[in-house]
């Protein structure tokens, strides 16, 4: 497929936010072409040519911590405390879940982040399987991590995914990772450190969720969970931490000296009552921020303009600093900051070679108008009502509120109430 999107507006994201009044063309999976139509080579026969009206062109979001397909407790297990929320709602609910319902749920998860200009997910969940094949099956691109833990999964089985899904598709990728350290007893953290070490590889898990989280830790090992994982090797490859609300110095210092990532979650934090994490300190220290819905469970809305707006109005009101964190901070984070973290090292840009996953963005709204600033617009006033086109792969999976996957969206969400009915 050659596809030429002309007459735009494009934010490559590749030095600077400088705009670009031109095209980008599309040849297969990459991008071929990103620039003015002055400098513009001579170009091919194109299979579809779209005239953009002005309209805008990013990168895609990298949705950066997901659990897709917790798309069933979607509304179910709300206004309860973390523990409760997870202990008593969460884990017997997905027990009762077959790979056939994961695999239909972690549809119904994609369909929503296209409809939000995501463009690659990080998800961890049970059932690699099921979680593959409904991204291959979709066209969507998305990196799993290793959701280990005391009650699912071995280290014999994380090493076999990890050599599995590193080959499985070229939309696949895996990372090791364990669900937290509450739930992972030294001997599997141990096995996981190892693994990192053998194959030196980053690690991500959840991190410092909440106060309570923290003080267990302590209490059971004098150290805080970064510095616990950290005296075991875990992160002598890098890795990341999901949500990372409740951080001291000598956490942040190593996050810093291990160049890892901080993935932040701030709906979830919020409705869960977790608490607000420090990301301007974060940002200050140079440490690498990506943005991640969480689940739908906990969330419920798997939208990153929400997202984007949380992470610096939440940031203002903790520092009680209006020009904490800005807008381009913020923006960087949603998309190269997440690919980042994900490993999608040919997917921060729009540089000619880079994969054709993007974003259009419809700036004839109330909302993106007048264009003062588009960067800014987007963080804080946009909303999913402004994407007119995402593409994964440099396929167009999601145009003027259609899906193209080759599938009936409504089968999908008749599948999905039936499959809630069938367990409640």
């Amino acid at each position: 497929m050659k596809l030429r999107l002309y007459n735009a507006k494009i934010l490559p994201l590749s030095e600077n936010f400088h705009t670009i009044q031109g095209e980008l063309w599309v040849i297969e999976e990459q991008i071929s072409y990103c620039g003015t139509m002055e400098d513009a080579p001579k170009p091919p026969d194109f299979d579809r040519e779209i005239d953009l009206n002005g309209n805008l062109i990013l990168p895609g979001f990298k949705n950066a911590h997901t659990h897709s397909a917790m798309t069933f407790l979607r509304s179910y297990a709300d206004d309860l405390p973390l523990s409760d929320w997870l202990h008593k709602q969460v884990f017997p609910m997905e027990a009762k879940l077959t790979d056939e319902d994961i695999y239909t749920l972690s549809k119904l998860g994609i369909l929503e982040y296209l409809t939000s200009g995501i463009t690659a997910n990080f998800d961890m969940y049970v059932n690699s399987d099921a979680i593959a094949q409904a991204s291959v099956d979709l066209g969507f691109r998305t990196v799993i991590v290793s959701g280990l833990n005391n009650f699912v999964h071995s280290l014999k089985g994380l090493e076999e995914c990890y050599h599995k899904y590193n080959h499985f598709h070229p939309l696949i990728s895996y990372q090791l990772g364990f669900h937290a350290e509450y739930t992972t007893n030294e001997d599997l953290l141990r096995g996981v450190a190892a693994l990192a070490h053998k194959y030196q590889a980053p690690v991500f898990t959840h991190n410092s969720e909440t106060q309570a989280e923290v003080a267990d830790c302590k209490s059971r090992t004098g150290m805080t969970p970064t510095a616990y994982l950290n005296s075991l090797g875990m992160f002598d490859y890098g890795g990341g931490g999901y949500h990372c609300v409740y951080f001291d110095e000598n956490d942040i210092d190593i996050f810093k000296e291990k160049n890892m990532s901080v993935i932040t979650n701030p709906a979830s934090n919020l409705k869960l009552a977790s608490g607000i994490a420090p990301i301007k300190r974060y940002l200050d220290e140079g440490l690498n921020l990506a943005i991640g819905t969480d689940g739908p469970a906990s969330n419920n809305c798997l939208d990153m303009f929400r997202e984007m707006f949380l992470v610096t109005g939440l940031a203002k009101v903790r520092e009680m600093d209006a020009s904490a964190v800005d807008a381009s901070q913020v923006l960087l984070a949603a998309t190269k900051g997440g690919a980042k973290a994900m490993g999608l090292s040919n997917s921060m840009d729009l540089s000619p070679g880079s994969y054709a996953d993007l974003v259009v963005i419809n700036l004839h709204k109330p909302n993106m108008q007048p264009e003062n600033n588009l960067v800014k617009n987007l963080v804080y006033s946009g909303s999913k009502d402004n994407v007119l086109l995402t593409m994964v792969n440099g396929k167009i999976l999601y145009e003027n509120g259609e899906f193209f996957l080759g599938e009936d969206v409504n089968e999908i969400y008749e599948k999905c109430n039936k499959i809630i009915a069938r367990i409640r």
